[in-house]
């Protein structure tokens, strides 16, 4: 049975909508119990019915797929569990749910996922309802090894406690590794859930006595798949800044299949030669026993540890040690802009040289590193087109820092030391929020410049591969054209055989004022916007830093120009464009 809604162009005020929704919700609740009361005996039935709303914010699939695991504990606990995107909820229909579960991710520095923001901006608005009569509990996943640990998650338990909301489980702030924390809360929050909303004593016929827990579903993460490398070549030009690279793996007899849209998580190993520095650093071998390991020191550095970037757990440790005036007076002040450019460019082995003649301690410093982590890259190529393979495009992050050579852990362990034919450790990552358009007449919009084109290079063969009859515009960029037009050849020919509708380009430094993508976007505002109403989905992938957010404000400027509107009309414009799913990003 489907909630019950208030249509967007409905003859009714604000008000009236939030009071119409939140009365529909609740006749939803209702219909759900006697429609189960109708279908199963008694009231053991009608009580099996009582909804859990269970409502995820998620960027990469995560928190989705431990909403859809709680979904399937909730129905064994007797409770009709209704999973939905944070920013698919409807205020006034929020506003009269009893019991709630919020599984969220937290996004770049503490930021909200893409389809938790418009959810987030509608409760902490001073015009939220009050939900005294809901009970509630937050999941938090997020990484420690970023500011704002966490924070989408937090943010959300502590508004909802101030606006009534009963906490019926305290939250708990899972890291990367956070399977067996989120399972473990979890299954300890359905069962009080159950009894908070009456389900409780509902058994399932010829249950065992300890009935079987199901499984989080796995992404792969834990068990990878050593996939060949079949090709590795340079997409920049020799005189390019850049060196980004055109990886495929090998999926024949593998069982992965992905879809445009997902992302390929790839189990990177560290650079050798600064695992040797550390091992001298530290007057040991390679060998050497950790105690509580089973593996080497050596092991443990090049295949377990995160050796590149401290964590801010290392930090502070070393700091107590170290005697270093200018790192002791920035943690004393919990200066984090001072932090951070300090650290710029710095590795595990620079902290360790702070004080060469420190003595540190193997044991000690192990437990201060953080395990190494997978990296997800955009996929840039079509399951459709290319059953059997998966593509990267990836940038080789390379640098120079105090005389030392550095480069980024997984891109240059891909480009410098997997060869042809080697088999380094991959997993599908699905993405179902960035997807072509399920109806293959509607127009797509495409602004992805640098190797944010990965995804739409896939999407166009996904949409060449099925016949789509849609329009395909794609806006494209980097610093000079003859060195940096990735995938050159392949554009050109879509472009010239109509596939490609539009194409346009904007190369920032080929003249003399520098030309981005959103200033491309400008040019052509008025049938961007035209394009818009016809039905077209908006996309962007790329740095979430800058050009995003540059794209997003002149999304904004082109919608109140060529809309003829003012500029809060313009954000409810964009804002309609998120809830259908029309305005989807994949950024980093």
């Amino acid at each position: 049975m489907k909630i019950p809604y208030i249509p967007e162009d409905a003859p009714f005020s604000a008000d009236q909508k939030s009071w119409l929704a939140g009365f529909l919700a609740g006749l939803h609740s209702r219909l759900l119990v006697l429609e189960s009361a109708n279908t199963a005996a008694g009231a053991q039935a009608a009580t099996a019915s009582v909804p859990l709303h269970i409502l995820f914010g998620s960027q990469t699939g995560n928190a989705e797929a431990l909403a859809q695991h709680a979904a399937t504990l909730a129905r064994a606990q007797g409770m009709a569990p209704v999973v939905q995107a944070l920013g698919e909820v409807d205020l006034g229909v929020f506003a009269a749910m009893r019991h709630v579960l919020v599984i969220s991710s937290t996004y770049g520095e503490g930021e909200m996922p893409d389809n938790a923001q418009l959810f987030w901006d509608a409760i902490s608005a001073s015009t939220a309802p009050r939900v005294e009569h809901m009970h509630f509990a937050v999941l938090a996943i997020g990484d420690t090894g970023y500011d704002g640990f966490c924070q989408a998650g937090k943010l959300i338990d502590m508004r909802l406690e101030q606006l009534g909301a009963k906490r019926l489980c305290e939250r708990v702030d899972c890291d990367v590794e956070y399977e067996t924390q989120a399972q473990t809360w979890i299954e300890a929050a359905m069962p009080q859930f159950a009894r908070t909303a009456g389900a409780g004593a509902i058994a399932a016929p010829a249950a065992s006595a300890t009935p079987t827990t199901p499984a989080i579903p796995g992404t792969g993460r834990k068990n990878p798949y050593a996939s060949t490398l079949l090709s590795n070549h340079k997409l920049s030009g020799a005189a390019s800044a850049k060196d980004i690279r055109h990886f495929e793996f090998d999926l024949e007899g593998s069982g992965l299949h992905y879809e445009a849209g997902d992302a390929l998580g790839i189990v990177p190993v560290n650079d050798p030669a600064l695992v040797q520095l550390l091992l001298e650093r530290l007057n040991v071998d390679y060998d050497s026993p950790v105690p509580g390991h089973e593996s080497s020191l050596g092991d443990l550095l090049t295949h377990q540890l995160e050796i590149s970037a401290p964590s801010r757990k290392l930090v502070d440790w070393i700091g107590q040690g170290s005697q270093h005036e200018e790192l002791q007076y920035i943690l004393e002040h919990d200066d984090k802009d001072a932090l951070d450019a300090w650290l710029w460019g710095k590795d595990i082995l620079d902290l360790l040289m702070l004080n060469p003649a420190q003595t540190i301690g193997i044991q000690e410093l192990v437990a201060q590193l953080r395990p190494l982590q997978h990296r997800a890259y955009s996929i840039s190529s079509s399951g459709k087109a290319y059953p059997n393979q998966v593509h990267l495009t990836i940038a080789a992050v390379r640098y120079q820092h105090a005389g030392r050579q550095r480069g980024g852990v997984c891109s240059t362990y891909l480009a410098d030391r997997v060869g042809r034919g080697e088999k380094p450790a991959i997993f599908i990552s699905p993405n179902k929020a960035f997807r072509v358009p399920q109806n293959t007449d509607a127009p797509i919009i495409m602004v992805g410049p640098g190797t944010g084109i990965a995804p739409f290079r896939a999407f166009l063969q996904e949409r060449q591969t099925t016949g789509a009859k849609g329009k395909n515009w794609l806006f494209f960029g980097d610093q000079h054209r003859a060195n940096d037009y990735i995938y050159e050849n392949e554009l050109s020919q879509w472009h010239q055989d109509g596939h490609l509708s539009r194409l346009e380009l904007a190369f920032s430094r080929d003249q003399g004022e520098k030309v981005y993508v959103q200033n491309r976007m400008r040019e052509h505002g008025a049938e961007l916007f035209a394009w818009l109403q016809e039905g077209a989905h908006f996309y962007v992938c790329g740095d979430a830093t800058r050009m995003a957010k540059d794209v997003d404000d002149m999304l904004h400027t082109i919608v109140a120009e060529h809309g003829g509107t003012s500029h809060e009309k313009a954000a409810d414009y964009v804002n309609q464009l998120k809830k259908d799913k029309r305005y989807l990003r994949d950024v980093y």
